[in-house]
C-alpha cells in the first residue's frame, strides 16, 4: 500500500506521482454518476446548473493536482476527500425527492415490526432515562470524530500507506451508503413513528443541543438505509487495527453503543442496522483486492 513519491526541486515537500489513485477513481466514478442523474433528472432537481457545475469543478480540480504536481497536491490529495465525500451528502438531499417518489419508511419499519413483534423504537421508551440518553446521543453525536479519529493518527504517524488504504476504504464506505439511499430512501422513525411515542426523549444538559444540530444537518436527508453510523463506525473499527491492539479495543468497546444508540435515539430501524453492517462486512472483504486493482502499477 505504500505510495511511489517522486521528488521535484521546485517545490519544498515530495510531491505524489502523477498517476490517479484508488480513491481518486471512486470518487470521479461518483461524480460521473451524480452528472448522469442531473442529466436525466434535470428539471426536477433544485440548483441543477449549480450541482452540474459544483460536480464538473470538482472533477476538474482532482485531475488538475493529479497531472499538475504543485505545492498543495500532497496535503489536497490525502485530504479531499473529506470534503468531497460531505458535499456529496448534501447532494444526495436534493438528488432522491427527484428521483425517488417513494418513500421506505413503512416498508422498513413494517419489517422491523415484524421481526421483533413491536416496533423497537417505542418498545426502548420502559428504558428511557436522561442519563441514558444524555450518554447516548454523546456517543452518536462523535461518529465523524471518532471515523476520522484514525486517520488524523496515522497521518500523524507518518504511516502514509496505511493512512491512504483508510482513507479509501471510508470514503467508499460512505459512497456505499449513499447509493442505499438512493435505493431505499427512508428518513427514519423519528418521523414515521411520532405519534406511537408517549413520550419524549430527555437528557441532561447537552442532549437538546446537540439533537438541534444534528437535525438541523440531517432531518432533510433520506439516510436512514444502511445506517451509515453503523457501516462507517465497524470500518473504523476494523481499520482502527492499523493503528495498535489498544485502539482496536477501544473502538470495539465505542461499536456497540453507537449502534444501540441509532435505534434508542429514534433515528433507524433495526433493518437499517443489519444492511449497515452488511455493507461494511462486504466493503472489509471487497476493498482490499478492489484497492490493488484501482491503484497504479507497481504501488
Amino acid at each position: 500500500m505504500a505510495r511511489v513519491l517522486t521528488a521535484d526541486k521546485a517545490f519544498p515537500v515530495m510531491v505524489a506521482d502523477r498517476r490517479f489513485w484508488a480513491v481518486d477513481k471512486v470518487i470521479l466514478a461518483y461524480f460521473a454518476f451524480a452528472i448522469v442523474i442531473l442529466a436525466g433528472w434535470w428539471s426536477r432537481i433544485e440548483g441543477a446548473p449549480w450541482l452540474l457545475a459544483a460536480n464538473l469543478l470538482g472533477g476538474a480540480l482532482i485531475v488538475y493536482e493529479v497531472k499538475r504536481p504543485n505545492p498543495t497536491s500532497w496535503l489536497f490529495r490525502n485530504w479531499y476527500p473529506l470534503p468531497y465525500v460531505a458535499s456529496c451528502y448534501k447532494e444526495m438531499a436534493l438528488f432522491i425527492p427527484a428521483v425517488r417518489h417513494s418513500n421506505g419508511d413503512l416498508w422498513l419499519s413494517n419489517l422491523d415490526a415484524a421481526i421483533w413483534g413491536a416496533h423497537p423504537t417505542v418498545w426502548l421508551e420502559r428504558i428511557h432515562n436522561p442519563v441514558l440518553t444524555e450518554f447516548l446521543q454523546v456517543v452518536y453525536t462523535l461518529f465523524v470524530p471518532a471515523v476520522l479519529f484514525v486517520a488524523f493518527i496515522l497521518w500523524k504517524r507518518r504511516e502514509t500507506g496505511k493512512f491512504q488504504y483508510y482513507a479509501f476504504l471510508i470514503a467508499l464506505g460512505f459512497l456505499a451508503s449513499y447509493l442505499g439511499y438512493m435505493a431505499v430512501p427512508a428518513r427514519g422513525p423519528r418521523f414515521l413513528l411520532k405519534d406511537l411515542q408517549h413520550i419524549p426523549l430527555r437528557g441532561l444538559w447537552l442532549f437538546q443541543g446537540m439533537q438541534s444540530a444534528l437535525d438541523k444537518l440531517e432531518s432533510a436527508h433520506y439516510d436512514c438505509f444502511p445506517s451509515g453510523h453503523t457501516e462507517l463506525t465497524i470500518l473504523a473499527w476494523w481499520g482502527s487495527r492499523m493503528v495498535s491492539n489498544s485502539y482496536f479495543q477501544l473502538y470495539f468497546a465505542y461499536t456497540p453503543f453507537i449502534i444501540f444508540a441509532t435505534v434508542y435515539l429514534r433515528y433507524h430501524y433495526t433493518v437499517d442496522l443489519m444492511a449497515g453492517a452488511a455493507t461494511a462486512a462486504i466493503l472489509i472483504m471487497a476493498a482490499p483486492v478492489l484497492y490493488r486493482r484501482l491503484s497504479p502499477k507497481g504501488l
